[in-house]
């Protein structure tokens, strides 16, 4: 692990700042922010990431709140995941969050990792993990999981780069139609989830998220209306244990005397980011819930798949778990 300055901010402006005097001529930046650490930590010992400066969140107060105000939920970035997974309201009230935040590894790691380090986690694939190997996700010129091993690799949205976005509870935010709150050098800016992550032919092939290196994920947003209260999350992994999903499916249900009024459907663990699949949504409005229309929609909601050598299973698998989704659901 290379050596850096430890810097501990009490306030998110002194964060802010932080950041900031860490940038250099070219606008590159020199820091990386510490919450949990889970995957940081991770990525310093295996030198992926070498700052010159780590910014701890951890004095910041407040930045480990959840709020219910009314029809909105709000969770702060350093919220830990098993207080997600145990809090009464979303217990309640957005259920498939409480169920995302429950599945992540161990409740030894759930009782440190955050909200804001969730969402913000590199890619697993193999060939990034892999100090030696130099694939597009870190300045090389290919990516080697396209003609290599591809087990855990992307079926949608893939290329240049076909990693899969590895947060649980990115997928059922997505759902949820949930919003993240980012500070920048201009303020507080609201983005809906959707927009936050983005494609590896969005952007810049370095990144996930739109997030800058001068910018901080300080809080996530989610309406608690009757979307939220008809969810429900489930995913496949390969160990019992705890591993990150093969597979992944939240479906936020609202229903009006039996039939679909509302539906938002996400698959995670088969492409870069969240995957929403708005026409087997639409499928689903204005009928009820029974084996056919079920059926149909998860054949829909895994058209246009695109699988890699060794993922194809990832199709039924996907089709498998969004179906008895519903099925729960109905």
């Amino acid at each position: 692990m290379k050596s850096f300055t430890l810097v501990n901010p009490t306030t998110l402006d002194g964060a802010l700042e932080a950041l900031a005097d860490a940038m250099d001529r070219r606008g590159r930046s020199k820091a990386a922010l510490l919450a949990g650490g889970q995957d940081l930590l991770t990525e310093l010992k295996e030198h992926l990431a070498e700052p010159e400066v780590v910014v701890n969140l951890k004095g910041v107060p407040g930045l480990d709140a959840i709020l219910v105000e009314g029809d909105l939920l709000r969770m702060g970035a350093l919220a830990t995941l098993s207080a997600i997974e145990a809090h009464p309201g979303i217990l309640e009230r957005a259920p498939a969050l409480a169920q995302a935040a429950a599945s992540v590894a161990s409740p030894q790691i759930r009782s440190v990792g955050t909200l804001g380090g969730n969402l913000c986690q590199r890619p697993r694939c193999a060939y990034y993990r892999l100090e030696e190997a130099k694939c597009i996700k870190k300045g090389g010129a290919e990516c080697f999981s396209y003609s290599g091993r591809n087990k855990y690799n992307a079926i949608f949205g893939g290329g240049p780069s076909y990693i899969v976005h590895p947060s649980d509870l990115a997928t059922a935010l997505a759902a949820l139609d949930a919003s993240v709150v980012v500070l920048t050098k201009k303020g507080l800016q609201t983005t809906p989830v959707e927009r936050f992550f983005t494609l590896p032919s969005e952007g810049s092939i370095l990144k996930e998220t739109i997030l800058k290196p001068d910018e901080i994920l300080v809080e996530v947003q989610v309406p608690l209306d009757a979307l939220a209260r008809g969810s429900a999350w489930s995913k496949f992994k390969e160990r019992a244990s705890y591993d990150w999903a093969l597979a992944s499916v939240c479906a936020a249900i609202e229903k009006d005397a039996g039939k679909v009024k509302r539906a938002r459907i996400a698959l995670g663990g088969v492409a870069p980011i969240p995957w929403r699949v708005p026409a087997a949504e639409a499928l689903l409005v204005g009928k009820a819930l029974d084996e056919a229309v079920i059926a149909a929609a998860c054949a829909e909601a895994l058209r246009g798949a695109e699988p890699l050598s060794e993922n194809g299973y990832k199709i039924p698998l996907a089709k498998g778990i969004l179906t008895r989704v519903l099925r729960g659901l109905a």
